[in-house]
């Protein structure tokens, strides 16, 4: 298939003008998810060690987490949210305090990264769209994922979405591989085996997230 003669299926250059600049926003939005998990943790009068023994991550994991050495993938910091009795989006970004969010362009926050366990690579950048809603369940997000050799396979409760922007897709569910082209989706029970990056360079998804 000649994917450079394809019609894009959206307007990929709207997309890269919206997305174009998540992985040099500021750090913010990554310090706070490591803090924001420290406070849980204390506030719940765990150690590190009961928090070890709560998710199955190393105790030397969870601190390097907490102190901002690592910065945990989404399936990541999902079982953590629920080892801590904690919503998914609270930790992400923030609790919220309003029935709704209308996020223009401009306002655009909780700019974060994820890295891997092994050398801190970075995989992927993402920010929040609805960080001011109380009580989600679903978290929207925009994802510039990077092309990593690195494949950390995540499993967890939930439900997800995955809308391509621009770029070439790899994601792995189970023993499946598919590469999804700009216009393309995907939805997937978070329970499955699953794994995403960019094939090359990097690539941006809309991603929405169901944290049971």
């Amino acid at each position: 298939m000649d994917i450079k003669n394809q019609t894009p299926h959206i307007n990929v250059d709207y997309f890269e003008d919206l997305t174009g600049d998540i992985a040099e926003t500021g750090s913010d939005g990554v310090d706070e998810i490591g803090r924001r998990l420290k406070a849980l943790r204390e506030e719940k009068g765990l150690s590190l060690e009961e928090l070890a023994a709560k998710t199955g991550f190393d105790a030397d994991i969870l601190e390097k987490i907490e102190t901002r050495e690592i910065y945990p993938q989404l399936g990541t910091v999902i079982k953590l949210s629920k080892s801590l009795d904690a919503a998914f989006g609270q930790i992400i970004s923030g609790a919220g305090d309003k029935p709704y969010s209308i996020t223009r362009l401009r306002d655009q926050k909780a700019v974060s990264r994820s890295t891997s366990q092994k050398g801190g690579k970075h995989i992927y950048s993402y920010k929040g769209l609805a960080p001011e809603v109380k009580g989600r369940s679903m978290e929207p997000l925009i994802v510039k994922l990077q092309e990593t050799p690195e494949k950390e396979v995540s499993t967890h409760d939930g439900e997800e979405f995955v809308y391509v922007l621009n770029g070439i897709v790899l994601l792995e569910l189970g023993e499946d591989k598919f590469e999804l082209e700009p216009g393309d989706s995907a939805y997937y029970l978070s329970n499955t085996p699953h794994w995403i990056a960019s094939k090359s360079g990097s690539a941006t998804i809309l991603a929405v997230i169901y944290g049971k």
